[in-house]
């Protein structure tokens, strides 16, 4: 059976182009190289490197074991880092709980550092509406929650507002009400209005119902799409939108009682009474500025 120091000369003999350059990248002197590589092609039973030339040149079965080679030493090194993570007490997974409005550019560029930090510890990102995330957290389902805050004090949880996120008021350009200069409440009540609804009835009070024609759902990037089609028209999360704006795919409604942006407030949420593992605290700490 091949042994793993035959499969790094293998390796770097492959990867270096020769035998004594092999030999000077990990260590080894030409001839030991040389010995490592003739006794891995007699266990293998077929020449790996055609030394009919100046320097040995891999040949096609070479080829072949090659990818191999690299997956057995790149699976040890996944098993050097998985008993690594153990014996430092990182945790198996961390179970990031979020309103799918909430994941953001920078968002994704903490999760990306947190698999540099903790490769091998595993992240399940789950999905939900804000009103639902708390109790998921409590009964164990999640180990941090990223939603919109309801404004009140929520048991079981210990929570942390991290700063606003700004939406806008859109519809498809030539939805009706993009027609009119200026959009008071009384010309909003007779259009179709999008709205956000957990399967359990749960909305957010940030989100007011406007209209007397209402859909549902469950996921911002849903009600993207539809007043895309021209369905209706939407508070959308600024990021999910500036694109389509820009492009002119999107219409910015103009509307009377908006001085500013409206921007709900944002929680990140963990359980109470509980000690967080080394992974988790480091996300938990680093999402704090997923706002900033």
């Amino acid at each position: 059976m091949p042994s793993l120091e035959q499969l790094k000369m293998f390796i770097a003999a492959a990867e270096t182009g020769s035998f004594s350059a092999a030999g000077r990248t990990i260590g080894k002197g030409q001839s030991a190289v040389s010995t490592a590589i003739v006794n891995l092609e007699l266990d293998l039973g077929f020449e790996l490197f055609d030394r009919s030339t100046r320097k040995p040149q891999l040949t096609g079965d070479g080829e072949r074991m090659l990818t191999y080679a690299r997956a057995v030493l790149m699976q040890l090194d996944n098993m050097t880092c998985a008993a690594h993570s153990i014996f430092e007490g990182e945790e198996a997974s961390v179970r990031l709980m979020l309103d799918d409005a909430l994941m953001l550019p920078s968002l994704s560029k903490i999760l990306i550092e947190f698999g540099k930090k903790f490769p091998a510890t595993r992240i399940d990102l789950l999905s939900s509406v804000s009103p639902e995330i708390p109790g998921m957290i409590v009964q164990g389902t999640a180990d941090i929650g990223l939603m919109f805050s309801g404004g009140t004090v929520q048991k079981g949880v210990e929570q942390m507002f991290i700063g606003n996120l700004p939406f806008v008021s859109v519809s498809h350009p030539s939805y009706p009400l993009t027609q009119l200069a200026t959009i008071g409440a009384n010309e909003l009540l007779s259009h179709r209005q999008l709205l956000l609804r957990s399967p359990q009835g749960s909305v957010l009070d940030q989100f007011p119902a406007l209209s007397t024609q209402l859909w549902y759902a469950t996921s911002f990037h849903t009600i993207r799409e539809l007043v895309l089609q021209g369905v209706g028209w939407a508070y959308l999360p600024e990021h999910l939108v500036s694109t389509s704006i820009a492009s002119g795919q999107l219409a910015r409604l103009n509307l009377r009682f908006e001085h500013k942006l409206w921007s709900p407030p944002v929680e990140c949420i963990k359980p109470k009474h509980t000690r967080m593992g080394p992974a988790a605290s480091w996300l938990f700490d680093n999402i704090k500025n997923v706002l900033s």
